[in-house]
């Protein structure tokens, strides 16, 4: 390790608040335990899976990230303007930071930079890189799930507002209930006076859509399968990763992509002393990815307290950014 990543890494003052085996095991065994069966997307983010992810977006087929981060380029003037200077950068589930590198380096004089990623491999990664990029910026990681309340760790410089990044269209992997709790979270993260930068895929085509979640290289698909891997290795189950296959399709009724871990065949699964029975054809619910229109946003937005003050698109109406604020 050379001195700048060592002296990087020592002035990223990690707050570790990942979830444990027990609670991942708790999570598994309640999601089987439904009908339908379901599990938690926020497992997906071990080490393989941000990696497998990081791939994803890099598959022709997966239009939202570069379409996402050439919205970023252009607007960006436009954004910095919006926010003001002196940002409390707060980012919901960091990942490789490719998008806060064009926030950061756009933005007026930002303050500190907080990202909060359940996987400490991408975090930790992230902010090496970001903490040698923007020395001037304080660096305070979180190893946390963000879908629950998180501690801001305080800036020691003066902040003049807090600033909510959610870039990616994650928020559309939650159903409208738990989408407006995490929007009325990120609320009193960011203040009275705070904004909050989100991204959200926009509703297409549905050949498009399906397309970009079933792509020819099979990235996702191994992306999907890596949960089952992660459980076994963490908590000791017993999933045959042979005996699923990855599935996700458009719902054009609920404007979402729903996915799923298909069994092939009949089969058993066990974690700790629960057994699972498995039909086959049975599906284990593990994403949604909702596409709005600004309408349905807007509407979400408000039961959340929250208001839509100034909003970006791409050329092709495909992905925006939405700034918003407290009502």
């Amino acid at each position: 390790m050379n001195a700048a990543i060592a002296r990087a890494r020592a002035q990223a003052a990690l707050t570790d608040l990942r979830p444990q085996p027990d609670d991942i095991a708790a999570d598994a065994i309640n999601g089987l335990s439904r009908t339908p069966k379901s599990l938690p997307s926020k497992y997906f983010y071990d080490a393989e899976g941000s990696r497998l992810f990081e791939a994803i977006t890099r598959q022709p087929e997966y239009y939202l990230t570069q379409v996402e981060l050439a919205l970023m380029e252009s607007r960006m003037p436009s954004v910095a303007a919006a926010v003001g200077s002196g940002a409390h950068v707060v980012e919901f589930g960091s990942g490789s930071g490719r998008k806060t590198e064009l926030l950061l380096e756009g933005l007026e004089a930002p303050v500190a930079y907080t990202p909060i990623e359940i996987s400490r491999t991408a975090l930790m990664d992230s902010v090496t890189r970001l903490g040698q990029q923007f020395p001037e910026v304080e660096m305070l990681p979180v190893c946390a799930d963000f879908t629950g309340p998180v501690p801001l760790p305080p800036a020691s410089r003066h902040v003049q507002r807090t600033l909510v990044f959610f870039p990616g269209s994650t928020l559309g992997n939650f159903f409208e209930g738990d989408a407006v709790r995490l929007l009325a979270s990120m609320r009193g993260t960011m203040g009275e006076n705070g904004r909050a930068l989100i991204g959200i895929d926009l509703d297409k085509d549905a050949a498009v859509l399906d397309a970009a979640y079933n792509d020819r290289a099979g990235v996702t698909a191994a992306f999907t399968l890596n949960l089952l891997a992660r459980l076994n290795r963490e908590i000791g189950s017993d999933f045959d990763l042979d005996g699923f296959g990855h599935r996700a399709a458009y719902s054009r009724e609920r404007m979402r992509i729903e996915t799923a871990l298909v069994s092939t065949r009949a089969q058993s699964v066990r974690i700790g002393e629960r057994r699972f029975d498995f039909a086959q054809g049975e599906a284990i619910e593990v994403e949604i990815s909702q596409k709005y229109t600004d309408a349905s946003f807007a509407a979400l937005t408000v039961q959340a307290g929250l208001e839509v003050i100034d909003g970006w698109n791409d050329a092709q109406d495909r992905f925006g950014l939405r700034l918003l604020r407290p009502r």
